[in-house]
């Protein structure tokens, strides 16, 4: 199996964003926000979202970073194709790594879960 990021993996329009703001379900925690929407191509893509309320450069692109790295490993666990943008809440930028792992974990698992409800 291949852990690869690659573009074709990724949110990279702003009509994207907008489609999935204005049509997507939302589920959060204390640390993040996913909007997300089931896509009609064969995989799941991921957008990250982090606000400059959140923090500083280096900050911000640390949880980006981390959110990319999470999704890139663990994408197969991820029941069907979805358009996933995680927002980071202004208390993410003092995580630890393993701490945004397990943030993501548990909202990526809800996505998934949301494709029997």
């Amino acid at each position: 199996m291949r852990f690869w990021f690659t573009k074709a993996d990724r949110l990279r329009k702003r009509s994207e964003f907008l489609r999935l703001a204005n049509q997507g379900k939302k589920i959060q925690d204390s640390n993040f926000i996913a909007v997300y929407s089931q896509n009609r191509i064969q995989r799941t893509r991921l957008g990250v979202t982090v606000a400059r309320k959140v923090g500083n450069a280096p900050t911000r692109n640390r949880i980006k970073r981390l959110s990319r790295e999470y999704f890139r490993l663990n994408r197969q666990t991820i029941t069907g194709h979805w358009d996933i943008n995680i927002i980071a809440k202004k208390k993410a930028a003092n995580l630890s790594s393993e701490q945004v792992f397990l943030s993501l974990k548990n909202i990526l698992h809800n996505i998934s879960r949301s494709l029997y409800h």
